[in-house]
């Protein structure tokens, strides 16, 4: 078990902000703090993640409905309209040059996606920006990102929790290794894919009585 050395953030995802929120406190006993709302009708909270007791460009990102917006349907954004209740939907890396790792990946035979520009204001009125790819449509792969001048969020002044170890488990591990070794990236970057049902993500944290869980 090992953290991936790229690793920007793990995205956790459900029906509601809040319920998400308080079972990711439940479960840690840390309360993750606002992060703001989304053009595409979601809204986040973020804890961030600690290596060894340091701080690291890692965390936590829980992210459902705007509940300041009036939703006829659920967003789609990661899935969240199929949800019934949170889950770890995806992570994303931060590799140094994200348009050359797209360019590369395509070259060996995956495809990333496009690059996109998106932005979001916190509750304090500071604007965050950011470059991202959408990631393949089953969350298994990592999506990429890159924020520029943006100060990464993880380093920001918000919760943090000690991360113990993130990996993708899958009943055929083989794809998902071809597609990560097609991203071209240094062993270690991205999260182990372990042998094993059902397929999904296992992030293991410890909290601050020494307990680890995984969730």
């Amino acid at each position: 078990m090992s953290v991936p050395s790229l690793l920007d953030h793990v995205v956790i995802a459900g029906p509601d902000l809040a319920g998400v929120v308080a079972w990711f406190a439940e479960r840690t006993g840390v309360t993750a703090a606002p992060g703001g709302s989304h053009p595409t009708g979601t809204a986040n909270a973020l804890v961030a993640l600690t290596v060894d007791g340091r701080r690291a460009p890692h965390y936590v990102e829980l992210i459902g409905p705007d509940p300041a917006v009036a939703h006829e349907t659920a967003p789609t954004t990661f899935g969240i309209h199929e949800l019934d209740g949170p889950r770890i939907v995806t992570y994303a890396i931060h590799p140094d040059d994200i348009d050359g790792v797209v360019a590369g990946a395509r070259e060996r035979g995956y495809d990333p996606g496009d690059v996109w520009d998106l932005s979001r204001r916190r509750p304090d009125g500071v604007l965050l920006e950011w470059r991202l790819t959408r990631g393949d449509a089953g969350f298994q792969a990592p999506f990429l990102i890159d924020w520029g001048a943006t100060e990464q969020p993880g380093l920001s002044d918000i919760p943090t929790l000690e991360i113990v170890s993130f990996e993708r488990i899958e009943p055929d591990p083989e794809p998902l290794r071809a597609i990560h070794a097609a991203l071209g990236l240094p062993d270690g970057s991205v999260a182990d894919v372990v042998e094993g049902e059902p397929a999904g993500y296992r992030l293991t944290v410890r909290t601050t009585d020494g307990e680890t869980v995984t969730l």
